[in-house]
């Protein structure tokens, strides 16, 4: 869990630095067994890092994640207004069946604003479950 913790850290420590001009994300929202928090810092043009907070509704278990995203919007040619999105994470889970968890996600949002979105994200392992927030562009 230490080294989980750590790597988690020195990630968030690092994207602060890197690629200051470009945007930073925080996603709130529901998913189907609980609630989900997290940030997203550029770390390139298409990739962000960050760390991640999911718990259940009774708050009975609580997954800490480092996750990665790779952006596809270049790629296919998208607005401004619009991303879409895939990555990896990795974390540990407190509650009880703890341990060490991984995961991978997909997903997107819409933004209506220059400051507000909605996203909703889809994912597998043992980690992310996905679900429907609201972003905030930092």
């Amino acid at each position: 869990m230490k080294k989980v913790l750590l790597l988690a850290a020195v990630i968030c420590l690092v994207s602060f630095s890197a690629n200051a001009q470009a945007r930073k994300y925080l996603n709130l929202g529901g998913i189907g067994t609980g609630l989900y928090a997290g940030l997203e810092f550029p770390v390139g043009s298409a990739i962000t890092v960050g760390p991640a907070a999911y718990t259940d509704w009774d708050f009975d278990g609580l997954v800490l994640a480092a996750k990665g995203n790779f952006y596809f919007d270049d790629l296919f040619g998208l607005s401004s207004d619009w991303d879409v999105y895939a990555g990896a994470n990795v974390g540990f889970r407190a509650g009880g069946d703890s341990g060490a968890n991984w995961g991978a996600q997909i997903g997107g949002r819409w933004f209506w604003s220059e400051k507000w979105g909605i996203n909703a994200e889809f994912g597998g392992g043992s980690a992310v479950n996905g679900g429907v927030g609201v972003t905030l562009v930092l």
